[in-house]
């Protein structure tokens, strides 16, 4: 799984992504409508123009409007749960040299463990190599 700075980044595309699929729609797929006395506009031919009727519009309109909110809570919530948020800077660099200090205690871990595998592999061999010789 992506880290939640990746996550984030992948939200905001596919938030962009669809901000582009709503305006495209609702730009081949409105009604011209009247403004104040003015004759209803005459659509001009457009091979990817056809209007929906009203309601369908209407709720496909809702649709898209659901779709972008539910996307900018989920950014919301992301950004909400990003490490260091709510925590000062001087927090933050405590936390990163009690991670250092973690992380070189567990690198001194792993190679004494690395020693000790290598010894006894050499026990091992020493064994292995008395008993072919008897």
């Amino acid at each position: 799984m992506a880290d939640r700075l990746t996550q984030l980044q992948d939200c905001l595309d596919q938030l962009a992504t669809q901000f582009y699929a709503s305006i495209r729609y609702i730009s081949s797929h409105h009604d011209y409508s009247p403004v104040g006395n003015e004759p209803k506009a005459t659509p001009v031919p457009e091979e990817d123009f056809t209007p929906d009727d009203p309601q369908t519009f209407a709720a496909a309109q809702r649709e898209l409007a659901r779709d972008l909110i539910l996307k900018e809570q989920q950014i919301e919530y992301l950004i909400s749960v990003l490490p260091g948020i709510g925590t000062s800077e001087k927090e933050q660099e405590e936390r990163v040299k009690v991670l250092e200090a973690e992380l070189r205690e567990a690198e001194k871990d792993r190679r004494e463990a690395v020693e000790e595998k290598e010894r006894l592999v050499e026990r091992l061999d020493a064994v292995i190599a008395k008993v072919r010789r008897m």
